[in-house]
């Protein structure tokens, strides 16, 4: 193929992804325009028995506090939002005065845009972490109580497998050098019928033994219920 062609057609295709994500950003932008004047209430958690009391208004978790958020503000940037203690919560300001409405300096962004530090998901482990692609799968996650963010504090997300099932690689490498040839590493990491093909065969004569030890040593070869090394 000429080159010039393929020239042209990198240059196509880099200008129209760089096109669609500017598209994207507009769109965004006009969305938050159009809804610059509303101001949102979102529901939060009413159990409150685990709320402290007498505190500092800004120091109050998350669901002790049920604030007006509003997106008529830019994304990552702090914004003042309007926020007040819930029923049978008490909190002070820093002159000592009993509050019921007071301001929050909360950056403006939704929950699930927050930085995965910022909340706990479910893990999974019914799905391969040794694959390719990597899989993903639908965990729920929950924002940290410290932390204020806009929309509901409990979502959906996909997130790619990465659990372990407590089998150390260190060992596994071990094995396949000092006792590969009798399929120690295979039977180790639950791969029990490529176990007894190398102990039958002594390690293949050798070259299957070899090849473990290469394929054990770069993570290729994983433990069998698709998890990940410790």
């Amino acid at each position: 193929m000429d080159q010039n062609v393929v020239a042209k057609t990198c240059t196509r295709g880099s200008t129209m992804k760089t096109g669609k994500v500017f598209a994207a950003s507009i769109l965004m932008g006009k969305i938050m325009q159009l809804c610059g004047g509303l101001f949102v209430v979102f529901p939060a958690d009413e159990d409150t028995s685990k709320c402290p009391s007498g505190g500092l208004c800004h120091r109050l978790p998350a669901h002790c506090i049920q604030c007006d958020y509003h997106l008529k503000c830019t994304y990552g940037k702090p914004t003042l939002f309007t926020c007040r203690p819930k029923k049978g919560v008490h909190c002070i300001v820093k002159s000592g005065h009993q509050q019921t409405n007071f301001s929050l300096n909360i950056t403006c962004q939704f929950c699930w845009q927050l930085d995965p530090s910022q909340y706990r998901c479910t893990n999974s482990t019914n799905c391969m972490t040794v694959s390719c692609p990597r899989k993903r799968y639908n965990a729920t996650c929950d924002v940290l109580d410290h932390v204020h963010c806009l929309g509901k504090r409990r979502f959906p997300k996909r997130l790619f497998c990465n659990w372990t099932g407590g089998y150390k690689w260190s060992t596994a490498l071990a094995l396949s050098i000092t006792l590969g040839g009798f399929g120690a590493d295979r039977f180790y990491l639950g791969q029990w019928r490529e176990g007894l093909g190398k102990l039958f065969s002594f390690g293949g004569l050798g070259i299957w033994t070899l090849i473990d030890v290469l394929l054990i040593g770069v993570g290729y070869v994983g433990p069998v219920d698709g998890s990940l090394y410790i």
